[in-house]
């Protein structure tokens, strides 16, 4: 797939550099934002963006502490944290209504950010990740959730051992690159902003009144969900539906928690349809 498309510059946003991927008219103030998780950075992007931009503005960048963003100390690496310089970036960007593209701790951080600003939030595409009613923490978190043991587990994964860990609960596979990409972000102080995210989140208490604030809008939504999910498992896409009642469901049977990395062209054309409907394309 070619990518000649995408511009890539350096962003700064409240002191804080990233750096920024972007496709479409540089200009409009309506976009497509991806967010990507944690670990992640806005490289997971790549073939959305480039997919997306002939016809609609689309940016995505690297969120604090991940990727190439700077990672500062002091950044508060909570959702809200980071829903917060979601605010500033579009502020920073011109962009005044968000099509949201988001996955993994995307979702939290872009559907928080949503709440505070319903006038901005134009649609959602939910790539296994929303608002996760009766969802239980998996097993890795809850070592990295662990003080001494998640340390230690940051301080020993090595690149075979985080492939293996990449490759659990995705049939198809995925790409090396995609693999070892992410492990060369996945330094000691993304290590460290991971541990703080996960122990600054409580997956379960936000749930409901984040789901009061968005259903009520009934904003367009695409669910989209890799049945073999180990993270985030499968049944919590029909849940989205009690937050985003119009959703439309795409689950792919052989597809894990990165389905935008193990089926990229099945994942491309329904955002791609999905995204460009909701702008009005």
């Amino acid at each position: 797939m070619t990518t000649s498309s995408i511009r890539e510059r350096e962003l700064r946003v409240a002191g804080i550099r990233t750096v920024l991927r972007e496709s479409g008219p540089a200009d409009d103030r309506e976009a497509v934002v991806f967010l990507h998780g944690s670990p992640g950075s806005s490289a997971d992007w790549i073939g959305l963006l480039d997919s997306i931009g002939g016809k609609c503005r689309a940016v995505a960048w690297d969120a604090p502490g991940f990727g190439r963003a700077a990672k500062p100390s002091d950044f508060p690496h909570a959702v809200e944290g980071h829903a917060a310089f979601i605010g500033t970036a579009l502020d920073t960007l011109g962009i005044d209504h968000a099509h949201l593209v988001v996955h993994d701790f995307g979702g939290p951080w872009g559907l928080t950010w949503a709440a505070a600003h319903p006038e901005r939030f134009a649609s959602a595409v939910l790539i296994d990740t929303g608002v996760l009613f009766g969802y239980r923490w998996h097993a890795l978190a809850r070592i990295w959730r662990t003080p001494v043991l998640g340390e230690l587990f940051m301080a020993t994964a090595t690149r075979p051992t985080f492939r293996a860990l990449l490759r659990r609960g995705n049939p198809r596979g995925l790409p090396r690159e995609f693999m070892d990409r992410m492990y060369d972000d996945f330094d000691r102080r993304t290590r460290r902003a991971v541990l703080r995210l996960y122990r600054a989140t409580d997956a379960a208490a936000a749930t409901g009144p984040l789901s009061a604030v968005l259903r009520p809008l009934r904003r367009p939504a695409l669910v989209i969900w890799g049945a073999h999910d180990p993270y985030l498992p499968v049944a919590q896409a029909e849940i989205q539906r009690r937050t985003f009642p119009d959703a439309e469901l795409v689950i792919l049977d052989e597809s894990g928690h990165w389905p935008f990395m193990d089926a990229p062209e099945a994942v491309a054309a329904a955002v791609t349809k999905f995204v460009q409907h909701a702008a009005g394309h």
